[in-house]
């Protein structure tokens, strides 16, 4: 597989339902998570999954990514505009079609990951941005990733596909 984008802005949220913060830079641990994100504890809480333990957890909340160019796409074809980190993803990427990472072992910066499954939008997406996304984003809603190898990721970090 070819091709490299670039990871274009970083966001995290320190607790389910809050405003994301823009980062500039973020420590990806592996088996973990991205550092001051709502995913990261040791028991894991966010807006869909409570994990009780560490056997408990699920794969593919890590880390998620969305394409630039969706979020450009849904403003033109759907006039939904999208302010920054309403999104609720981790990672904005240029130049990188994530669908085909599903599977796959990628780089972004110096962390190694997994793209696990796609993240379709849902109703609780649609509930905190008050737009219609379910059909707008359908199959452009991003990526969920497991962070095989620690690394830190910065915007213009480069995203390469590794096999």
């Amino acid at each position: 597989m070819k091709g490299m984008g670039t990871a274009e802005r970083i966001f995290t949220a320190p607790d389910a339902g809050v405003e994301m913060d823009e980062r500039s830079k973020i420590e990806a641990v592996a088996g973990r998570g991205l550092r001051g994100d709502r995913y990261f504890r040791e028991i894991e809480t966010g807006t869909f999954v409570t994990w009780e333990s560490e056997e408990d957890r699920h794969d593919g909340y890590d880390l998620t990514l969305i394409e630039e160019e969706a979020i450009d796409a849904i403003e033109r074809d759907a006039d939904i505009e999208l302010g920054s980190g309403e999104h609720r993803r981790n990672v904005v990427t240029r130049d990188v079609a994530l669908n085909h990472l599903v599977g796959t072992r990628f780089r972004v910066g110096d962390a190694i990951c997994r793209g696990d499954r796609l993240c379709e939008p849902c109703s609780y997406l649609q509930d905190l941005t008050g737009e219609d996304l379910l059909d707008a984003l359908a199959h452009r809603g991003g990526l969920r990733a497991d962070v095989l190898e620690s690394g830190t990721i910065r915007p213009g970090d480069t995203i390469e596909p590794l096999e």
